[in-house]
């Protein structure tokens, strides 16, 4: 059972001898009037030798105890809200009678949540700090946090136990933050460049939207089986065919496929299209975006990342053939040759499916020699009709399409292209997945044949991207995997006989 431990039923017979004394260890009346950011703030002015009481500066503020430091008479605790951390003096004198022996230091201890009243002093250190003359218990905590202070380590437990890393690990809160900040500015964005914010299906008929294996799922009511969206590309352009000219979404996706550093089965993205527009435009926006969000998030230019330093001054744009050459010094001669890509995969023991078109394998050598390369922010455009299903033909090149994915640090965050709008070249592309399906391609696009349908009734040129919100936040934050920066990051179930008791885990 999950309070069957020793050190929890310690703390429940604490908190029922709260209840013993007339002391609710639950209480839900907090008097609390300001921040600890607050309190340091407009507290700064206070110097050592005004170590006196105030009336015209009394505070009441809440926070978890995280330091419990007993001196005798005197005790000084440290509580931590979401705003920061405020050391606190705890002394017998200036409390109930008895309250400071059989209360604060027998039933009250780290972990537990309190309001403390007082004025603001400054220690002999020289630290700002409240003298409690109040001091009462708001919520008794009966698990005990793990015993040193420099959060929890073992990434299972922090990915598992979320709450235990959010109140052990500050710079963790602070990356969630930053996270909802990127979010909140994105929205803001593109809402002042006249976009409008549109929702649309999470569960959707047909697995399209993306080359992806879908989740599945059955619709009780109707009787028939749903799946969750791999992308709301389809239903956006429905919209623009439906008139509006700028609309965006900002939402999960889910995709059936193996987890890894950069990949989660569910993740957030921002989805936008733009009438009248081509990628060409969408590259430009994107440009103003980072911009944006550099000047708001106050990041620097030149952004560390890991042993990288990627300089956001310094965008480019290369087509995806040109690349392979120039940056990943695949033999100019073979990368228009389908059978001379599959002898050179070979020779590099990369082994790939025989019945791979011409730009497919061009894209396995993407993948292979060129992707990890580009570190500064690199537009690769282009790119063949075989891996675009939905982005238009070149006018100049049937065989590439008006598309670019953006790469930092090796890694794909964005993803554009001037949208197909010819019915019959999009029935075509489509005829020509499902063929790719039931050759045991289970990642390729299924026939929408009422998509094919809304196109037939014109679509405007229009422009489309997507970016991923999560491999974003991870570039600006400094964070290596995927799971550092979502809350509740999938994982693995323990199975009960492997669990291990992960309360008390050394930190």
């Amino acid at each position: 059972m999950v309070f069957d431990n020793k050190f929890i039923q310690l703390r429940v017979e604490k908190a029922e001898l709260l209840k013993k004394e007339g002391f609710n260890p639950y209480s839900n009346d907090s008097k609390r009037n300001t921040t600890i950011e607050k309190y340091l703030n407009v507290n700064s002015d206070i110097e050592f030798k005004e170590n006196k009481r105030d009336e015209k500066r009394h505070y009441i503020l809440s926070g978890r105890i995280k330091l419990f430091r007993i001196m005798g008479k005197a005790s000084f605790i440290q509580i931590e809200d979401e705003s920061g951390v405020l050391q606190v003096y705890v002394a017998r004198d200036n409390l109930p009678e008895g309250f400071y022996n059989n209360i604060f230091k027998k039933l009250i201890e780290v972990g537990d949540i309190v309001e403390v009243a007082g004025y603001p002093f400054v220690t002999g250190q020289g630290e700002l700090s409240l003298h409690a003359d109040e001091l009462r218990l708001l919520t008794k905590a009966i698990s005990p946090l793990p015993e040193k202070f420099h959060g929890v380590t073992d990434k299972e437990i922090r990915y598992r136990k979320r709450y235990l890393d959010l109140i052990m690990n500050a710079d963790v809160r602070k990356t969630f933050k930053i996270r909802s900040k990127v979010i909140s500015l994105t929205r803001r964005f593109f809402e002042e460049k006249g976009f409008l914010e549109v929702e649309t299906p999470m569960m959707h008929p047909i697995a399209g939207g993306a080359n992806a294996k879908p989740f599945v799922t059955h619709h009780n009511a109707l009787g028939i089986d749903r799946y969750l969206r791999i992308a709301p590309e389809l239903y956006l352009k429905r919209l623009i065919i439906g008139g509006f000219e700028a609309v965006f979404e900002i939402n999960r996706n889910f995709r059936n496929e193996g987890m890894d550093a950069t990949h989660n089965p569910e993740f957030t993205s921002i989805e936008f299209y733009w009438a009248y527009k081509t990628y060409k435009d969408l590259i430009e926006i994107t440009k103003e975006y980072f911009k944006y969000l550099f000047e708001h998030l106050n990041l620097p230019v030149l952004l560390p990342y890991g042993d990288l330093e990627i300089n956001f001054e310094k965008f480019s744009e290369i087509p995806l053939i040109e690349s392979l050459h120039t940056i990943g010094k695949v033999p100019k001669e073979i990368v228009n040759d389908r059978d001379k890509i599959v002898e050179f995969l070979k020779s590099k023991n990369i082994q790939v499916k025989s019945d791979l078109s011409l730009g497919q394998l061009q894209g396995e050598l993407f993948d292979e020699f060129v992707e990890e390369r580009l570190i500064n922010p690199t537009f690769i455009t282009e790119y063949p009709v075989d891996i675009s299903p939905l982005a238009r033909r070149s006018d100049e090149n049937p065989k590439i399409t008006e598309r670019f994915e953006l790469f930092i640090a090796g890694r794909e965050i964005a993803n554009a292209f001037s949208e197909l709008n010819d019915p019959v070249d999009q029935l075509g592309r489509f005829e020509a997945q499902c063929a790719a399906k039931e050759c045991g391609d289970d990642e390729a696009h299924d026939m929408d044949i009422d998509f094919v349908e809304a196109l037939s009734y014109g679509m405007a040129p229009t422009a489309g991207q997507g970016i991923g919100i999560d491999r974003l936040v991870m570039l600006l934050t400094n964070e290596h995997s995927i799971r550092d920066v979502l809350l509740f990051p999938a994982m693995k179930p323990i199975h009960t006989e492997d669990k291990r008791d992960e309360s008390h885990t050394d930190i």
